[in-house]
């Protein structure tokens, strides 16, 4: 029988608009994404946990559990998405490790490759290049960053260099010695930024990724702020012209300008109300997708994300709001790549909540869904193929 004329002009229509609709859809990117997330497993948590977030609802399916590496907390994926790299942050006096594992971004299910000391105590964040040519790690407790080759295959070669850092500052409690807790690469990739929490300075390394030792001091070595801040996470916007850094021990946000390869500071902004009493524990830092907005999260007695509004001519922020995250200690939180929903980890209650953002105001409303997790750390979402 020969098919009617309208299935033929359907037929060929059809295949006249698929590739139009496909195109569209590679454009606006994929309605979901893996969503990993690190933990500690001292508790009931087996490992890294991958689930299925859905970018339209902001709901999760669980996909697959990394099980048999100790305390994988904090996580880099690597630019094309076929490798994960974890901090082993065991709290072990004689050093702890750094583990590589190979990535299915189809199905999420993460392969352990090898691991390797991290040669230094309570390692906190790591980072990879965007070629995987060089893996940094944090090491917190022992005030030392460590960079590592990579191999093609994605495990951790040998290492290339150590940097120990020096001193203190005023907090006797928090302050005695340094304490390296974030490595971060500028958007050209030609330094790396190492906030140490201990010194109260801001660390910039020149990066020569072929190298013997990749990292040397830049012209502008370390940017100081003020006593009792305690550096924590530094983030750059995409055209590298401000940066912003989340201080733990004072819970302020200290913006940069970033030109000519220094920081220069231009605003110390609050996190808290001047009448805030509580212990403070400021943590993490984000911008949304389309730089309007950024996020910060506050443990202690705090338990809240703040949001401001980004000046994008100046880089200066202005307060928007305070959200609770319905848990004790939001370590780390994510905004998926659409900029629909930021998720919050409160490390201490065992749960990660969800909220819808609003795209024009930046504000932030609890959504009904609540991840029970057990002590979750890290999350980082990964397109799905």
């Amino acid at each position: 029988m020969k098919p009617k004329p309208i299935t033929r002009l359907f037929a060929l229509m059809l295949a006249l608009l698929m590739p139009l609709f496909l195109q569209a859809q590679k454009k606006q990117g994929s309605r979901y994404y893996h969503l990993l997330i690190g933990t500690y497993t001292n508790g009931t948590s087996k490992g890294i946990y991958v689930y299925k977030f859905d970018t339209q609802t902001g709901k999760v399916a669980l996909e697959q559990v990394a099980e048999g590496v100790k305390d994988p907390s904090y996580l880099a994926v690597s630019a094309n998405k076929k490798f994960v790299y974890a901090v082993n942050e065991s709290h072990n006096p004689k050093g702890d490790s750094v583990s590589a594992f190979k990535f299915d971004d189809r199905s999420g299910k993460l392969t352990l490759i090898n691991a390797l000391p991290s040669y230094g105590n309570d390692p906190c964040y790591v980072s990879v290049d965007k070629n995987n040519k060089n893996l940094f790690v944090a090491n917190y407790s022992s005030g030392n960053l460590t960079v590592y080759g990579l191999k093609t295959d994605g495990s951790i070669a040998d290492t290339l260099q150590t940097i120990q850092h020096t001193g203190g500052s005023v907090d006797a409690t928090r302050q005695k010695t340094p304490h390296v807790h974030a490595v971060i690469l500028s958007p050209d990739e030609k330094y790396l930024i190492a906030d140490d929490l201990g010194t109260d300075k801001v660390y910039e390394y020149t990066y020569q990724p072929n190298a013997k030792k990749p990292l040397k001091p830049a012209a502008q070595a370390t940017v100081t702020v003020d006593p009792a801040s305690g550096p924590r996470h530094l983030i750059f916007t995409k055209n590298a012209n401000h940066a912003y850094l989340v201080q733990e021990i004072s819970a302020k946000i200290r913006v940069f300008n970033y030109a000519n390869e220094k920081l220069v500071s231009i605003q110390n902004i609050d996190m808290e109300t001047p009448d805030f009493k509580g212990v403070n524990g400021a943590a993490d830092i984000h911008l949304s997708p389309d730089e309007n907005f950024l996020y910060a999260s506050n443990r202690g007695e705090a338990n809240d994300l703040v949001v401001y509004k980004v000046n994008k001519t100046t880089g200066k922020l202005t307060f928007v709001q305070r959200q609770s995250t319905f848990g004790n200690a939001p370590r780390n939180f994510a905004i998926d790549p659409t900029g629909n929903f930021l998720l919050a980890a409160n490390q201490n209650t065992d749960d990660v909540y969800t909220f819808k953002i609003n795209k024009t105001t930046g504000k932030l409303s609890r959504l009904g869904e609540k991840l029970a997790i057990s002590h979750p750390v890290c999350l980082k979402f990964v397109a799905m193929r």
